[in-house]
């Protein structure tokens, strides 16, 4: 079966740094867009950002500048590099894969993993 694990996440003083993995298995890695998205209690899941296929990125304005998104196909592997973090930014992060085969949707989730920034 598909897994997606993320790893990397911990806790953080404000203006720190974090790099979160995710490692995938079972699937064409190199052909699915794959995404972070966070989610904090009682609040909805957020895209946070993405990367295509061809490498092309995305990103929510709360963290342009801030967070970089970047994959390595050969590794199976999406990372989140986020700097200069900030309390808002404390959340369950997810790694998620996503492809469109035809007119069907594959879509994969990781567990998730915790952020927090405190200081």
């Amino acid at each position: 079966q598909v897994q997606l694990v993320e790893s990397g996440g911990g806790l953080v003083q404000p203006g720190g740094s974090l790099r979160l993995s995710c490692a995938a298995s079972r699937i064409s890695f190199s052909m699915y867009t794959m995404a972070w998205y966070r989610q904090d209690p009682g609040k909805q899941r957020e895209l946070v950002a993405t990367i295509t296929s061809g490498g092309s990125t995305d990103y929510a304005d709360s963290v342009k500048g801030r967070f970089t998104i970047s994959r390595d196909n050969a590794k199976r592997a999406v990372y989140l590099q986020m700097n200069s973090l900030k309390p808002e930014d404390t959340a369950v992060y997810y790694c998620n894969a996503d492809r469109r085969v035809l007119t069907t949707n594959l879509n994969y989730w990781g567990q998730g993993t915790q952020v927090t920034v405190s200081s």
